[in-house]
């Protein structure tokens, strides 16, 4: 016992952690259309929001006790009662949520862009089920979050808003703005202030300060927030004040984190980082999650913005986000003990996983703006049997879709079909989908008495051209769509898996971000329709497998 007892001083003594181990972060941390990423931490969990716009559920909520094993718990709208997003278009709904917990309640703040404003929903169980969600008219402007001073027992909610008096003084002239907020009955009090106009320095012009938030460290409070627009001049900047209501001053290092002035041509560049959120992680040492992107060409991505995790270092009482180099890296290694999730799906590096369907929807699976529980049902035996619906993903409704995220430059997508098209109006297959009018459709249907394979490619008028087709007789078939970078390549089976490629080599960057403009990744979807017209038929998927083999992780 003596012993025991002697050991244990000699450890504390000497500062040794039996538990601490070097760990290896890749990142994204979440990769594929992941942005906007927002993270609190409780004892010893963590747990990490994103944006997911107008796709049903929404906001998925991701668990964590180390910083890279990460597994989705639930998701914050997972009910139509609570929001939907119909007439929409993909790149609306909801923007830059952000999540707080105080006094055993988690907050979620978020903005829907087009319809209810900015609101916010409650929980005791992250996991859901998650309130209503509670209109909060005052604020008016986007990317809503909370703080909480738990010394004085109040609570600010502080957002993105227009130019004093709505008279910009140039384009992209903003304004962070706060007013205190009663969190017992979800409504602001008192009177709104600015606290910062245009930027860290309005002389310049800068533009889109956006995505703020507020902690509390060394006497003073810092509030941080994005600025220079989300694509490749986005960047984190930091203010602090020893009063929550300012006056703000600017770090005079601004920005703490930007891609925005390195080499064009460096190999393999992640850029458009910014959005920031700090938590102290398991170790004592701070990060930072983040949003970027990871072109193939350019500006050219279609992987949508990710998620991303750096260390943070306090200089002279100033958080400094990735210290040691401007390049924020795919590896790093940390000095925290790694934490595995069973069950969770992998989410960094490179991976490959199968999903079936027999009993349940993985969490992370999407609607297009609503979920209707009568289109589609599950078995052991048939796998996800979705109803032909006349809506088509051109429109603005909700036709029969059920899809995942593209997570890898280098990717691959098989599922397994049974079809049986009775007219050429219906369809069932897979689609790569980016939007309304942008996607690709590698479907079964028919011309004529004829059954086909057939390629189409979506128009700006809400019409498909036929890119190719092959007959086919077999009810049960297996497609697969694989992108490298800016080509995507289609292909099907008949038995086992021997693949036929139907066309090869099709311009990916007409799937990108950039062409397609907006703030959503491409989605791999599986997909029923009858295009307009009614009908009783059904399509079974009994399967999809994803794999992502991106080279810089080799």
């Amino acid at each position: 016992m003596r012993y025991s007892y002697f050991i244990f001083v000699l450890i504390c003594f000497f500062g040794l952690n039996i538990q601490a181990q070097n760990t290896t972060f890749t990142n994204p941390i979440l990769k594929g259309f992941y942005p906007d990423p927002s993270i609190v931490r409780v004892a010893a969990d963590y747990y990490l929001i994103n944006s997911t716009f107008s796709y049903f559920p929404g906001i998925p909520v991701m668990h964590s006790k180390d910083l890279k094993n990460w597994k989705q718990i639930g998701n914050v709208i997972d009910r139509p009662s609570q929001l939907d997003f119909m007439g929409e278009r993909m790149t609306r709904g909801l923007f830059a949520p952000a999540i707080n917990y105080y006094k055993g309640v988690f907050y979620v703040t978020c903005t829907d862009i087009d319809h209810d404003g900015n609101f916010v929903v409650t929980a005791t169980n992250p996991a859901g089920p998650w309130s209503n969600p509670v209109k909060i008219p005052q604020v008016r402007g986007i990317d809503p979050s909370l703080y909480f001073d738990s010394a004085t027992d109040k609570s600010y909610i502080i957002y993105n808003s227009d130019a004093p008096d709505n008279k910009p003084l140039y384009s992209g002239h903003r304004t962070i703005r706060m007013y205190e907020f009663d969190y017992k009955n979800l409504k602001v009090t008192g009177d709104e202030k600015i606290l910062v106009n245009g930027g860290v320095d309005i002389s310049t012009k800068p533009v889109w300060i956006e995505g703020p938030h507020i902690i509390q460290k060394f006497g003073w409070y810092y509030l941080y927030a994005a600025e220079g627009g989300t694509s490749v001049n986005h960047s984190q900047v930091v203010l602090r004040s020893k009063d929550v209501w300012g006056p703000y001053v600017p770090y005079e290092k601004n920005p703490i984190l930007t891609q925005r002035d390195l080499p064009e041509d460096r190999p393999d560049p992640i850029t458009s980082a910014g959005h920031a959120d700090l938590v102290e992680g398991p170790n004592g040492q701070w990060y930072a999650v983040f949003l970027a992107v990871r072109p193939y060409d350019g500006d050219y991505y279609n992987t949508g913005r990710e998620t991303f995790l750096a260390p943070v270092t306090w200089k002279d009482e100033w958080p400094i986000i990735n210290p040691n180099d401007k390049l924020i890296p795919y590896t790093f290694t940390e000095n925290i003990k790694e934490v595995k999730q069973k069950g969770a799906l992998p989410q960094s590096g490179n991976f490959d996983y199968t999903l079936t369907f027999d009993k349940t929807l993985d969490p992370s699976l999407l609607f297009l703006r609503t979920k209707d529980e009568t289109s589609f049902s599950l078995s052991k035996q048939k796998g996800l049997t979705l109803k032909l619906k006349p809506e088509t993903i051109m429109e603005m409704g909700n036709p029969s879709f059920i899809g995942k995220r593209q997570q890898h430059l280098y990717s691959t997508t098989d599922v397994s079909l049974t079809f049986d098209p009775k007219s050429e109006n219906e369809k069932a297959g897979l689609v790569i989908f980016q939007d309304e009018k942008h996607f690709y459709y590698l479907c079964r249907s028919k011309v004529g008495t004829q059954h086909m394979i057939q390629l189409y490619k979506s128009k700006e008028d809400q019409t498909m051209e036929l890119l190719a087709q092959s007959p086919n007789t077999f009810k049960s078939i297996k497609l697969r769509i694989q992108s490298e970078g800016d080509k995507y390549s289609f292909h099907y089976a008949n038995k086992g898996n021997k693949f036929v490629t139907l066309k090869s080599n099709v311009d990916g960057k007409f799937l990108s971000t950039k062409t397609a403009g907006g703030f959503i990744g491409c989605i791999y979807g599986m997909y029923a329709t009858s295009s307009g017209k009614p009908s009783e038929n059904t399509a079974s998927f009994k399967f999809l497998r994803y794999a992502g083999n991106d080279p810089v992780y080799k």
